[in-house]
């Protein structure tokens, strides 16, 4: 178990608990890295820290508890699992049963310091689209 939340989940296990309807699927990523970089259709757009600036969303709280139901998971994805690490401590504050999905939409960097080859939502081929 993580410290401050119910734990971590690996990107296929996160899925799986979405499709069955057992969790909320958050992604926590800026509207910007959503639009640019690529999103997962269905998963809730709720930024944790905002582009540009990375200001924190002021907006976070209400908008979590408006869409996650009582008894309901929820499984937060960022880009490479460190914002949803944050907003797992801050659901769980808010008395949700929150989880972080590992390796995040797009992985940990490479040798060339690039993302998307080593793990991530979109390296294990769950569905995502871009725009």
């Amino acid at each position: 178990m993580a410290q401050d939340y119910a734990g971590d989940v690996s990107p296929k296990a996160a899925f799986d608990w979405w499709q069955a309807g057992d969790a909320v699927l958050v992604d926590v990523r800026s509207d910007a890295e959503r639009e640019w970089v690529g999103f997962v259709p269905g998963a809730v757009p709720l930024a944790w820290k905002q582009w540009p600036g990375m200001v924190m969303n002021s907006t976070f709280d209400a908008g979590l508890v408006a869409v996650v139901p009582n008894g309901k998971k929820v499984v937060f994805l960022c880009r490479s699992g460190v914002r949803s690490v944050a907003a797992a401590k801050r659901a769980t504050e808010l008395g949700l049963e929150a989880y972080n999905i590992l390796e995040g939409f797009e992985g940990d960097p490479d040798e060339h310091a690039q993302r998307g080859h080593k793990g991530g939502w979109r390296y294990h081929g769950l569905p995502w689209r871009q725009s």
